[in-house]
């Protein structure tokens, strides 16, 4: 039985498909994630771009990846937390990372964000799951 099947809901990991390190992190993520709690949609994908745009932001130009778990949006900073808080130990143990307020935090998180292609680089094309993962992409 696919994870798709038997967990149709829980939070969705929405970033950027162009963006090697978000990629990078996307497919950690699915490796890591055993329990297959996360479902991870593009900000290139419909579903991506429309949840980017409900909640306020241009698909074209982020500002962050989200994490949509319900009415819930976690970003910047805290949605990096919150990714690596579930996926268990030992990438549970960021939490302690908590302790930095947010408003420390996030201009951190930002600055990378900002500067992600010019570091890390840029895809020519988005970045497909590998096929053992296909369910869980929306």
């Amino acid at each position: 039985m696919s994870h798709s099947a038997t967990r149709s809901t829980g939070p969705i990991i929405l970033f950027d498909a162009e963006c090697v390190l978000c990629t990078t992190n996307a497919r950690f993520v699915l490796e890591r994630d055993r329990k297959a709690v996360f479902r991870l949609a593009s900000m290139q994908g419909e579903i991506g771009r429309s949840l980017y745009l409900r909640h306020g932001m241009d698909p074209r130009d982020p500002t962050s990846l989200l994490v949509v778990d319900g009415d819930r949006i976690r970003r910047d900073s805290d949605a990096v937390l919150t990714i690596y808080e579930t996926l268990g130990l030992p990438w549970s143990l960021v939490l302690v990372l908590r302790i930095i307020p947010a408003a420390l935090r996030d201009p951190v998180y930002r600055f990378v964000a900002r500067h992600r292609y010019r570091v890390f680089g840029r895809r020519d094309t988005c970045w497909v799951a590998p096929k053992e993962y296909m369910d869980r992409i929306l």
